[in-house]
């Protein structure tokens, strides 16, 4: 058995699970307080410019901070106006959306290099060296969130607080919680979170940013809320599942002889997101009032 083909495949897997489980986890908190956000693709992408524009003026820890920092203040904005102002939720997140493609592909033009912003190596966070080879050291954090978020929603009174919020706002507002003010904090932690990934790709994987460098993660991620149930160590299953199937491509495209075209291996993550939504409605359990603005009677 070839155990270099296994440990390389197993480091770019883990690799690729990481803005896809950071994303998941955050949009997780979200949901289960009542607010359903599709504008994750687009925070992915504002985030990982933001993120390596602020690496390259203050070092990668400030990048980092950049992503989580504009990630949250997006989330902040789509809260505001889904509680308070009863917004639209999804038509919110399509707008999200339709902005960082267009945000991203200007600012890359206003840098110089339309489609393409190269982050330079003292921008980007060090790897550390494993048994695995060199890792980035938010995979680790990524594996460890997911057990962080599962303890809080399951075993702290706040955790309950924000099934309320999802569940039965009314009830909780009858128990004094104020139930747009839970949502809204839920939300902009998710978009924190995803903010980090976005940031991470930048900074921490890919080195560089492109129009493109979401490539339907935030998506991917919404499919992964779906598999898991809301359950956030089923999160970090699934992304690591379509991280695997991504990293297979990727590996394919580098054999001198290809069993398969590499094209169709691209394809795989895709399909499975489909699949897996497919499968998965109708039989999840969502919050009852999830997407539904909480008016006070």
């Amino acid at each position: 058995m070839n155990w270099s083909f296994l440990t390389d495949l197993l480091r770019i897997s883990l690799h690729a699970m990481v803005p896809i489980t950071l994303t998941a986890v955050g949009e997780i908190v979200g949901e289960t307080a009542g607010l359903f956000n599709i504008g994750l693709e687009g925070i992915l992408l504002i985030s990982a410019l933001v993120g390596a524009l602020g690496a390259e003026a203050g070092g990668p820890i400030v990048g980092l901070i950049a992503g989580m920092l504009i990630g949250g203040l997006i989330s902040l904005m789509f809260s505001v106006i889904n509680t308070y102002w009863k917004g639209d939720q999804m038509i919110t997140g399509i707008g999200i959306n339709l902005f960082a493609a267009g945000f991203v592909a200007f600012g890359l033009i206003k840098l110089g290099s339309p489609g393409f912003h190269a982050v330079s190596q003292a921008a980007q966070i060090p790897k550390l060296q494993t048994p695995l080879g060199a890792l980035s050291p938010i995979i680790f954090v990524a594996l460890v969130v997911p057990f962080i978020i599962y303890w809080f929603l399951k075993r702290t009174r706040a955790g309950l607080i924000l099934k309320a919020a999802g569940e039965n706002p009314e009830a909780a507002d009858v128990a004094g919680i104020n139930v747009n003010l839970v949502r809204l904090l839920a939300t902009t932690f998710g978009g924190v979170l995803a903010g980090l990934g976005g940031a991470y790709m930048s900074i921490a994987w890919f080195g560089s940013v492109t129009k493109g460098i979401s490539a339907g993660r935030g998506f991917i991620a919404l499919a992964t809320v779906v598999f898991s149930g809301l359950n956030p160590l089923l999160a970090l299953l699934g992304g690591f599942i379509f991280g695997f199937f991504q990293s297979l491509a990727t590996w394919i495209k580098t054999l001198p002889s290809k069993p398969i075209p590499w094209q169709f291996v691209e394809m795989l993550p895709y399909i499975v997101t489909l699949l897996v939504v497919a499968g998965a409605i109708g039989r999840v359990r969502f919050p009852k009032e999830l997407g539904k603005p909480y008016k006070r009677e």
